[in-house]
């Protein structure tokens, strides 16, 4: 056992300096090689996640400005929907001003032509009175006139 004990010892000393060169060797790869890798993949996470934050932020304000813009929509529409209301009010209220006018003329034309046509009326009314009083007359004149002898009409001659 002692003969391994020394050959273990003897193998120790020999890999010391191995041991002592790769601890050197990863020290100078950690500050020569990892330790800038590490920063820049770092720097680089840091940019992505900072980048990512930014297009999130940005697509939120461009979601806000549609919101905006759907709500200036909508106001603009309600607001043409109540002009066109407004006019079709306003349109309604002429034609029916019209209508009535129309209806008021219409009006006063029947009790015009009514008023003539009574006029009328009476105008023939008069004529047949006065025209049916000359015949009357000139009926009872013919029949209750004396007849004169010798007249050729009516009478007897011997």
């Amino acid at each position: 056992m002692d003969q391994m004990t020394s050959q273990l010892g003897h193998l120790l000393v020999q890999s010391l300096p191995t041991v002592v060169l790769v601890l050197f060797l990863v020290a100078i790869l950690n500050r020569l090689f990892f330790k800038p890798l590490t920063q820049t993949l770092e720097a680089r996470a840091k940019a992505t996640s900072g980048a990512l934050a930014d297009a999130r932020q940005q697509a939120e304000a461009a979601d806000e400005r549609l919101r905006e813009y759907e709500r200036a929509i909508q106001a603009a529409r309600q607001e043409i929907y109540q002009h066109r209301e407004a006019v079709r009010r306003v349109a309604l209220s002429e034609r029916d001003g019209k209508i009535q006018q129309a209806r008021s003329q219409a009006d006063a034309m029947v009790k015009e032509a009514q008023a003539s046509l009574e006029k009328e009326a009476a105008l023939a009314k008069l004529e047949l009175r006065t025209a049916v009083e000359s015949l009357a007359v000139e009926v009872m004149d013919s029949l209750f006139a004396p007849r004169l002898p010798g007249s050729g009409q009516g009478g007897a001659q011997a």
